[in-house]
């Protein structure tokens, strides 16, 4: 999925906004002013379209997730970790260790 300003895409192919998107676990909506993505595997992504993205994740995934969205565990001593599995001691530290080429 790709959400550039009014612009959205999955696999190429534009989704006309303001109208759902359903297609093998992968739904679009567009909740007010904002788009939301949601997978079939328990995650929702939702955008502002400027700049406030919040990630909702479904109880059954605690424990199970990995990278920006942390571990999912209620400890907070955990939260930074890198994809080492080393803890950053800031969060600017925890971003960068994610960042992808």
């Amino acid at each position: 999925v790709v959400a550039q300003g009014r612009n959205v895409s999955v696999n190429g192919a534009a989704v006309p906004e303001g109208r759902p998107y359903l297609h093998k676990g992968l739904g679009v909506t567009w909740p007010g002013d904002w788009v939301a993505v949601a997978s079939s595997l328990g995650v929702r992504v939702a955008w502002d379209r400027h700049l406030a993205v919040t990630v909702t994740v479904e109880p059954e995934l605690r424990g199970g997730t990995w990278g920006l969205c942390g571990t999912y565990t209620d400890d907070p001593a955990d939260d930074f970790m890198r994809p080492d599995g080393d803890i950053a001691a800031f969060a600017a530290a925890f971003g960068n260790a994610w960042k992808v080429p």
